[in-house]
């Protein structure tokens, strides 16, 4: 199946210009062309450009998204690089996630907290929450 720019930016929500300059930039090396220029997405584009929506999302930079597309232009022998960039990002992730959860515990911790003193109306903690918190805080539960 193949598919127009205009369909292509409109099902993976992309502008055409965002596409044009992936092309230009080296991003979609397979896409074909008509005899008129009209670019031309086979699903192995569709597949190619998820990937580098996906890259890009986790913060990769186009840089090294450009040299994982030329990769795959050079052919299996690159797998082994590919796997590697691959890999490094996921811990990217991991550590971000990481760090999102730890800053997730804490503001569950403080939401809890002014739930009480909108229940209770008191604003203070007792010392056992205290020491909770700060044991948190110091053994790296949750970020500063």
């Amino acid at each position: 199946m193949t598919y127009t720019i205009g369909e292509v930016a409109e099902k993976m929500d992309l502008t055409i210009h965002t596409l044009r300059y992936y092309d230009k930039e080296g991003l979609l090396p397979f896409v074909e062309r008509t005899e008129s220029g009209r670019r031309i997405f086979s699903d192995r584009d569709i597949i190619l450009l998820s990937t580098i929506e996906c890259l890009k999302a986790t913060g990769m930079s186009l840089k090294d998204i450009k040299q994982y597309v030329d990769w795959c232009v050079e052919g299996k022998e690159t797998v082994p690089q590919r796997y590697e960039l691959v890999k490094n990002q996921k811990k990217v992730l991991e550590d971000q996630m990481t760090q999102l959860q730890k800053m997730l515990d804490a503001i569950n911790f403080k939401c809890d907290f002014y739930k009480r003193a909108i229940e209770t109306g008191s604003t203070d903690l007792c010392d056992s929450e205290r020491k909770e918190w700060a044991d948190k805080v110091i053994n790296g539960t949750f970020n500063r």
